[in-house]
């Protein structure tokens, strides 16, 4: 017997993080599916979290496991992934030759400026949908949180 699951969201209450969750997703899903109509079809949701913790000076993999809060094996495996695509490469740290600097190839740089353009064209149908005035406020509110909650994590500091 299959056991099935109820996905009826209404059951519970009605919260800012279950509301922050779906708007979440929902930029998310816009967001890669956009990459993919641009070319970049290795992007997936897991790929799109990881470079989003990749700074474009490019990131120590130590950092990025601390960032995303999942284990060594997973971040691995989609470095591995991305650098199998020719997206990421592993360069070695300056000042500590055993450690790895995660950054991006010329044709991850290449698929930074089709995500920036996307990103600002998903920025714009929210502009559009909300107002000016409206998308102003819901940036700052956002910011707020962000400076006011986001830091409570010493992981995803630096």
């Amino acid at each position: 017997m299959v056991k099935v699951l109820d996905d009826n969201a209404d059951d519970g209450p009605d919260h800012i993080g279950w509301r922050l969750w779906q708007a979440s997703r929902l930029w998310q899903e816009d967001f890669v599916a956009a990459m993919g109509a641009a070319g970049h079809g290795w992007m997936t949701d897991a790929r799109a979290t990881l470079l989003g913790h990749i700074g474009r000076n490019g990131t120590p993999q130590s950092r990025l496991i601390a960032r995303m809060g999942i284990s060594k094996q997973a971040v691995q495996q989609l470095v591995d992934g991305l650098e199998g695509e020719g997206i990421l490469c592993r360069v070695p740290a300056p000042n500590d030759k055993r450690a790895r600097i995660i950054a991006h190839t010329p044709k991850g740089r290449a698929a930074l400026r089709d995500a920036d353009r996307i990103k600002l064209e998903i920025e714009e149908r929210y502009r559009r949908a909300l107002g000016e005035e409206q998308l102003s406020a819901l940036k700052a509110a956002l910011a707020w949180l962000s400076r006011e909650t986001g830091g409570k994590n010493p992981a995803r500091r630096g």
